[in-house]
């Protein structure tokens, strides 16, 4: 059986912790990402030569570096990259077709890439390949509450391991959605179980043009319609099956979701904080001493740059908090403090209005591009490790404790040439200091 892993979302409902450059499925926080656990639960159906990874451009060096501290590489091939995201019809669509060229009807599971899922549900989903052969399957979850934050699936006539999908519904206010658990319908997951025969056959009756596109060799992406599974094609197709899911799950997608998969202490709290007359909080503040007084189902959470603070019933209002950022054009959803790169990492320390102080991170036998400033200059520390930079044309060794100045147009590059890596502060001049203030000339990851 194959696997496709959908890892194109910037989760905008998990802000601060999740931003664009660096998204939920991505954070490490009890050792592992969502995407690693994802990818370590595909490898239990699937080998890695048989996993595809759909994700965004600027997101494949994070899949590919987390991917290798697992120990189990992906074929480069399998690693499709997304120019812009377009929902995940497309993005399905695209993986499907790698896998029906390699010539022989194959099985795909599809799983998002930010879900948490037990093993039974993995030998659930194992066992239901035989109903692929028939059908699109797509897996439920018997609900635990009138939840507004999921679509529900109504099952119909019994097809043993699962029924007929009879119909699906979208997220429903609260009455709605107490009426749907009652009358048996289940969470829409968001995981499916494709064939290639069934898939492609539907794909050409409902939604030709997407059908067509990929019949070449390598569509325009960028030129594709944005559009669901379940809306381009699912609701419309005839032979859609819906198989209950058993064990855990939860899509994390809110902090309310996250409140709920974790164990509460006996008032109700979540996250390491003091409480004092306070019951049913989540707090994730993992740099700073917490305390809350007198107040209950409040959400906190607190990064290095940014605080939030909401009702817990109100949390799926972060993605319209964070469109308001985003209209005025607030950089606050793209970064953290810490950016990760292709050769390492940097860290913000402290940002000026005419000066900027970064920690900078290179990784053993990496190098940044060659690359020009216009409006800023740069002094570089080494403070641990060994760099050689190369200035205008002329290479340099900079031990521990040495320090060269970049001048503004001057070309240059820094490469760590030794074995451990290299710890540089980065001090920045300039009325200008934005990250698109580069000029690549070279770049080993083919950046422009």
């Amino acid at each position: 059986m194959k696997s496709i892993i959908l890892a194109g979302g910037v989760g905008t409902r998990l802000w601060p912790l999740s931003r664009e450059y660096y998204p939920k499925q991505f954070m490490q926080i009890d050792g592992h990402s969502l995407f690693q656990l994802t990818y370590e639960r595909a490898l239990k159906i699937s080998k890695p030569d048989e996993i595809h990874v759909v994700t965004n451009e600027i997101h494949q060096y994070l899949a590919r570096n987390q991917i290798e501290e697992l120990g189990h590489p992906l074929p480069e091939q399998n690693l499709l990259k997304e120019p812009v995201g377009k929902n995940t019809l497309p993005a399905i669509t695209w993986a499907m077709s790698r896998i029906r060229g390699s010539g022989v009807p194959a099985c795909a599971a599809v799983f998002p890439s930010d879900h948490l899922l037990g093993d039974d549900a993995i030998s659930r989903i194992a066992e239901s390949e035989p109903l692929a052969g028939e059908y699109l399957v797509t897996f439920g979850v018997p609900p635990k509450s009138p939840h507004t934050g999921y679509g529900y699936i109504r099952p119909g006539r019994s097809l043993g391991t699962g029924a007929v999908a009879d119909a699906f519904r979208e997220k429903p206010d609260e009455k709605t959605a107490k009426k749907y658990v009652n009358e048996g319908y289940l969470w829409n997951s968001g995981i499916f179980l494709l064939s290639s025969d069934v898939f492609f056959e539907e794909l050409q009756r409902y939604a030709p043009d997407l059908s067509a596109a990929f019949d070449t060799k390598e569509p325009d992406y960028a030129a594709l319609e944005p559009v669901s599974i379940d809306y381009g094609l699912l609701e419309h197709s005839k032979r859609v099956a819906v198989v209950p899911l058993p064990g855990n799950w939860s899509d994390l997608g809110t902090f309310r979701a996250h409140y709920e998969s974790r164990q509460p202490d006996p008032e109700g709290n979540v996250g390491t904080a003091d409480y004092l007359s306070a019951r049913n909080n989540y707090v994730f503040a993992p740099n700073r001493h917490v305390g809350l007084i007198g107040v209950n189902d409040l959400i906190v959470v607190d990064t290095a740059d940014a605080l939030l603070v909401c009702d817990n019933q109100h949390s799926e209002m972060v993605k319209a908090l964070v469109s308001r950022y985003n209209n005025r054009n607030d950089p606050i959803t793209k970064y953290h403090r810490q950016v990760h790169r292709p050769w390492g990492s940097y860290t913000i320390v402290e940002d000026a209005e005419f000066f900027k102080i970064k920690r900078v991170t290179v990784k053993p036998g990496q190098q940044l591009s060659l690359q020009h400033h216009n409006p800023r200059s740069e002094h570089w520390v080494v403070v641990s490790g060994t760099a050689q930079v190369e200035l205008d044309g002329e290479t340099r060794v900079l031990q521990k404790g040495e320090s060269t100045f970049v001048r503004s147009g001057a070309r240059h590059r820094l490469r760590n040439t030794g074995t451990v890596p290299l710890e540089v502060i980065e001090v920045q001049l300039g009325d200008y200091l934005g990250e698109d203030d580069i000029v690549r000339f070279e770049d080993d990851y083919g950046r422009r």
